[in-house]
């Protein structure tokens, strides 16, 4: 993932984050999801979101939330 790419998505995910908790602060590696930060809401947008501006294709494999559970997974996922 490119280094735009990368903020956009970081971007994404903090604007998300306040919403749900108020907190904006995070590093790549934090769980989102399974550590309760985001909701499933969140998940189906950010899946959503993946799919339009990053062209990811969830139809492709089976998912589980630990795919996208930080910023380090959906890197390992794209690359």
């Amino acid at each position: 993932m490119d280094t735009h790419a990368k903020q956009k998505l970081r971007e994404f995910l903090t604007e998300a984050m306040q919403r749900q908790t108020g907190q904006s602060e995070f590093s790549d590696g934090d769980s989102l999801f399974i550590s309760g930060l985001l909701d499933s809401f969140s998940m189906m947008n950010l899946v959503m979101y993946l799919e339009e501006a990053l062209g990811l294709d969830f139809s492709n494999f089976e998912f589980d939330v630990s795919l996208i559970d930080s910023v380090n997974a959906i890197e390992a996922l794209l690359a």
